[in-house]
């Protein structure tokens, strides 16, 4: 996800992203555990988006 797309989003919108990249990445560490994942560099593409959501979170926060 881009930071220009979460940028335009409300702050609502970016709790319910927030927690729905968090139960994707908790089903992708299930798969990864079990064998079932092919595709390993998912888990790190949904850390960034985890990572650029808090970050832009916290910035409309302190403004």
């Amino acid at each position: 996800m881009k930071t220009k797309e979460l940028k335009t989003k409300g702050e609502k919108e970016l709790q319910d992203l927030l927690k729905e990249k968090r139960v994707q990445l908790r089903e992708l560490r299930f798969k990864t555990a079990s064998g079932r994942l092919a595709d390993n560099q998912s888990i790190g593409k949904v850390k960034r988006d985890i990572a650029r959501i808090m970050t832009i979170l916290k910035e409309k926060s302190h403004a």
